[in-house]
């Protein structure tokens, strides 16, 4: 495969429309497919090298890679059932929605089913860094097949991960995506825990940040916290669905019941698909009578 290819993106959400744009801007001929054909299309319009396509068959047809970015396994299957036959012998179905591993195996199976090359690769990292091409790339899949998607992960991540042969992919990300849940709901309370204490915001920064104890994700949500900036990076219904995801293996921990909670009250206080910050909204409420 060559450096530049053709490369089919389905998805024109936050993260689809980012691969997009970032795929066209380094020399890929992308064809952007979404269930709600004008989504893709607001996306070509402003990006170059992305051409919108309204049939799902017609994006994959000819295309050396293609990358499923959907919301869930029943979005994914919906949408491979119409273009699984269409692809070419040699492409690479790149599944990179977040969909936990057992709809990945699922998903899988169908692959292996029609004689297609599978790769389970969900990211790490949400619209910005898909855009900087700094996303981290945790893949599951035969070596060779990921030889074949590399230059195309490569010009999208800073990193890719080779973590298994079947789908450690998707478990490893629901993982991941557990821990920055966890963390982002602790960083809110212990932001409240500051304010109790009479500890300036930055101070406690400074002190993270001068030691091992940092963590840059966390430490960019403080000022997105104290601002009440909650511009989508990563939406608080997607974390909550993934740590769904993650109960669906193993039940959860004090802990993380706790984080799924709040998670839950943060959808339900109207910030749905606001960034994954929004889980301070509590510390904002005032105080009850």
């Amino acid at each position: 495969m060559s450096h530049t290819s053709t490369v089919a993106v389905l998805g024109a959400g936050s993260l689809g429309a980012a691969m997009a744009t970032r795929l066209g801007e380094t020399g890929h001929e992308v064809r952007l497919w979404n269930r709600t054909p004008d989504r893709a299309r607001s996306v070509a319009e402003n990006a170059t090298g992305v051409m919108a396509v309204s049939t799902v068959g017609n994006a994959v047809s000819g295309a050396s890679v293609v990358i499923t970015v959907l919301r869930d396994g029943a979005a994914v299957t919906e949408a491979m059932a119409d273009a699984i036959t269409r692809l070419d012998n040699d492409a690479v179905w790149v599944q990179a929605s977040t969909v936990g591993p057992r709809s990945a195996a699922t998903l899988a199976g169908q692959a292996r089913d029609h004689g297609v090359a599978f790769l389970d690769a969900p990211v790490s990292g949400s619209t910005a860094p898909a855009r900087q091409g700094s996303l981290v790339w945790l893949v599951a899949g035969p070596e060779d097949v990921l030889t074949r998607a590399r230059p195309v992960l490569e010009d999208l991540g800073s990193s890719v991960l080779h973590v298994g042969t079947g789908v450690e992919g998707s478990a490893v990300k629901i993982a991941v995506n557990a821990w920055m849940a966890a963390s982002t709901v602790a960083m809110s309370d212990v932001l409240a825990l500051c304010d109790a204490l009479g500890v300036d915001h930055a101070t406690f920064t400074r002190a993270l940040e001068a030691g091992p104890l940092a963590m840059p994700y966390e430490l960019q949500k403080v000022s997105a916290m104290d601002d009440a900036s909650y511009t989508p990076g990563f939406a608080v219904q997607l974390a909550l669905k993934d740590i769904d995801l993650a109960a669906a293996t193993a039940a959860p921990s004090p802990l993380l019941q706790a984080v799924r909670d709040r998670l839950e009250a943060t959808v339900a206080a109207g910030h749905d698909d606001d960034d994954l910050a929004a889980v301070d909204y509590v510390r904002k409420q005032p105080p009850t009578a």
